[in-house]
């Protein structure tokens, strides 16, 4: 049973979490831009990959955050 209490702590702390990983998201943004500028294309790759994973990190996140509505709401129709 999923009380609104516990779907409002869930997304609090998924919301936390987000904020988190945007902002790691940021920095490698402006890490990957900064090496770019001073020619070492090295770092662009790492970048990418590491901001692609944060992305499906979010992804799913957001995935979890539908599937207990989703079943908050079809426990409540019952």
């Amino acid at each position: 049973m999923y009380t609104v209490r516990q779907g409002l702590t869930l997304f609090s702390g998924i919301v936390f979490l987000v904020s988190v990983v945007v902002v790691v998201q940021l920095w490698l943004l402006s890490a990957a831009l900064d090496a770019a500028l001073s020619d070492q294309g090295g770092l662009a790759w790492p970048a990418t990959v590491s901001s692609l994973a944060l992305l499906l990190l979010n992804a799913g996140l957001l995935w979890y955050v539908y599937g207990f509505d989703r079943r908050r709401r079809r426990e409540e129709a019952e």
